[in-house]
């Protein structure tokens, strides 16, 4: 952990220094002699001093969801509530938000966690007063069809206001929203004009076990959600 800390913010130095990203992680996980697991946390991780300050200026906290429509990057937040249920890695990357260390393919199978991981969210978004909630799936990742069924069958069920949508990216449709999204996606938190820490706001506030460990300490960057008295998260991988 400690030589995993020390790249991470090495990494970011870099970054804040203008280095190209492709080429500072590899000097950085060669210094180290990382191997691809490690690089991959690292870069999830890292970011630059600037981009730190910008996504945190644009960071909304859960009372700004009243009243508002909630646009969520489906995957991105999905998956990493999924990760954090099953017991998977989560980590806190420097800008504050939690990040899963698995790597997005073009199919998604279902898993155990799926079902408990829309049940926290749409639990905690139905105590936020948001008006509606907007899920966008990818629709080139096989099951992408099943899983919006998924979410409609249970937003009806529960009464959430929610509605699916598969296009054939996301990013942009996020990037140029003019309402708040959710997402960890840097390129996505980068641009946008507001954001909410959705996934990490789960995690902290409905699954005190998971294992998360954390690299946003020195950022600066402490989110205000609220969390369960009990916390027995590992630190340790």
């Amino acid at each position: 952990m400690p030589k995993l800390r020390r790249a991470v913010e090495e990494l970011s130095w870099l970054l804040t220094r203008g280095y190209p990203a492709k080429a500072a992680l590899t000097l950085v996980g060669n210094r180290h002699a990382l191997v691809d697991r490690q690089r991959k946390a690292v870069q999830r991780c890292a970011a630059s001093d600037q981009a730190v300050a910008e996504r945190r200026a644009r960071l909304r906290e859960p009372e700004a969801l009243g009243g508002r429509e909630l646009q969520i990057d489906g995957y991105n937040v999905l998956l990493t509530i999924e990760a954090a249920i099953s017991g998977g890695l989560v980590l806190e990357a420097r800008d504050g938000t939690f990040r899963d260390v698995a790597a997005m393919s073009r199919h998604y199978k279902r898993v155990a966690s799926t079902a408990p991981a829309l049940r926290h969210v749409g639990e905690l978004l139905a105590g936020s007063g948001v008006s509606s909630v907007l899920w966008l799936f990818d629709r080139p990742i096989s099951n992408s069809g099943r899983l919006a069924r998924l979410l409609e069958t249970t937003a009806t069920e529960q009464g959430w206001p929610w509605r699916v949508e598969l296009v054939a990216n996301p990013d942009p449709l996020l990037r140029d929203s003019e309402e708040l999204v959710a997402t960890a996606d840097s390129g996505i938190l980068d641009r946008c004009g507001g954001w909410v820490n959705l996934a990490r706001w789960v995690v902290e506030s409905a699954i005190p076990e998971a294992w998360v460990v954390r690299f946003g300490a020195k950022s600066g960057l402490v989110d205000s959600f609220p969390r369960r008295t009990q916390d027995t998260r590992r630190e340790n991988p």
